[in-house]
């Protein structure tokens, strides 16, 4: 069972028979394992000033926001001791900074992720994304249902495992951490984790960080990285490098990057790119800021009318399309005009012989290259769709609208 350290806090301590015995402050962890274990509780007795600690062993159960202890537990609280290698949770974790193994400071820890497995508490992750904070001050379920609700959208953890953390040697206050990761091992980090890394180094150590990285997950961090920071990164590649890295980011999100690079830098990897890649930029490049076409993906499936299910699978299985653009299956006629879609549910459900044009829904709500983004936060806010096909006026399909571009298009509003 996973659980987070900000819903054990406060929790009710009670003995075996159900007697109220105080109250959950912290928890005291042992650090010398891959993934540390709790040791003991720390407990403030009821009408005492005082904490108690109790190892973690006379725990009988979590259940609700009750910690229920096993029989003449009671007996055994004792005067807190911490002996070497050993810190409390809440003291000496929750609000300290991470940084990164140059000594740039990166996030506050919001929270810490646990499990518990076979009757041991370990620690598993940190927490230091929006959600956190939101969960220490109780508002996570009302934050959650306004984002479903406006943008049917939920804020992302944002974690990190805590194998990559550790407490810094030559930090005895343990005010901060250091995020334990080589170069060889970045690639095994989240692209989000990865953006936040090179974010809070300088300019110089950003570029050697970012040089390092495969082209594959350089194009994913990239992605994630503030825009300011964008042109920079890319700028400090090989024309050869940063053209590929181009080639395997999201079309959109490569468009919105050359749009910010100086014109001769940008001609130039449009032209080494390979034709299917900068023929797609090139179009996208096209769409003024704001509107639909701006924000568009090319990355999209669509088959003609005359095929199967069976043929729409074997499209479907071919794809090496990022899954929020693969929602839905465009169906169109011959002339790539826009006349059906298909969910993977009708993939799934239905007879592999059946032909597209008898099932797929022709009640379609399309989008026009030049309308403005607002118009596409209204739809999706209405329709609660994944994405949205963009069509030119000939209703020929030229792109498709995530949810998360109209999301990403909305945050860079403020």
């Amino acid at each position: 069972m996973f659980l987070f350290f900000s819903e054990l806090l406060g929790r009710s301590v009670i003995d075996s028979e159900g007697k109220s015995l105080g109250k959950l402050v912290d928890l005291k962890v042992k650090m010398v394992e891959l993934f540390p274990m709790v040791t003991s509780l720390r407990v403030r007795k009821r009408g005492a000033k005082e904490t108690l600690a109790l190892d973690w062993s006379e725990v009988e159960s979590l259940n609700g926001n009750i910690v229920t202890l096993k029989p003449d537990a009671e007996k055994k609280f004792k005067p807190l001791e911490l002996s070497e290698g050993e810190i409390l949770l809440k003291e000496e974790l929750l609000d300290k900074q991470v940084v990164d193994t140059y000594g740039a400071k990166i996030e506050r820890v919001n929270d810490v992720h646990l499990l518990i497995a076979n009757g041991e508490l370990r620690i598993v992750h940190v927490d230091f994304g929006m959600r956190g904070i939101f969960r220490r001050l109780g508002w996570i379920k009302m934050v959650d249902f306004l984002t479903n609700w406006f943008f049917a959208y939920q804020l992302p953890e944002k974690m990190i495992s805590w194998k990559y953390v550790q407490p810094l040697a030559s930090d005895p206050q343990k005010k901060n951490l250091i995020l334990n990761v080589t170069l060889r091992k970045l690639h095994e980090l989240h692209p989000s984790d990865l953006a936040d890394i090179i974010e809070d180094l300088d300019q110089g150590k950003r570029a050697t960080v970012f040089k390092s990285l495969d082209t594959q997950t350089a194009a994913e961090t990239l992605e994630e990285v503030d825009p300011k920071i964008q042109a920079s990164l890319i700028e400090s590649a090989s024309e050869e490098k940063a053209s590929d890295i181009l080639e395997e980011m999201a079309p959109d999100e490569a468009a919105d990057l050359l749009a910010d690079l100086p014109e001769e830098k940008k001609s130039k990897l449009i032209q080494t790119m390979e034709k299917p890649h900068r023929e797609k930029l090139e179009e996208l490049l096209t769409f003024e800021e704001g509107t639909a076409g701006s924000i568009m993906t090319k990355d999209f499936i669509s088959i003609q009318d005359d095929k199967t299910i069976s043929e729409a699978i074997d499209e479907f299985r071919k794809t090496t399309h990022p899954l929020e653009t693969i929602a839905y299956l465009y169906v169109t006629d011959k002339e790539n005009r826009l006349v059906g879609v298909l969910t993977v549910r009708h993939l799934l459900l239905c007879v592999n012989e059946a032909p597209l044009s008898k099932l797929m829904n022709t009640n379609l709500i399309m989008i026009k290259p030049d309308e403005d983004v607002k118009e596409v936060e209204e739809i999706f806010k209405k329709y609660k769709f994944m994405a949205i096909p963009v069509v030119d006026e000939g209703n020929h399909l030229t792109g498709i609208i995530t949810l998360r571009d109209a999301v990403e298009s909305k945050y860079k509003e403020f």
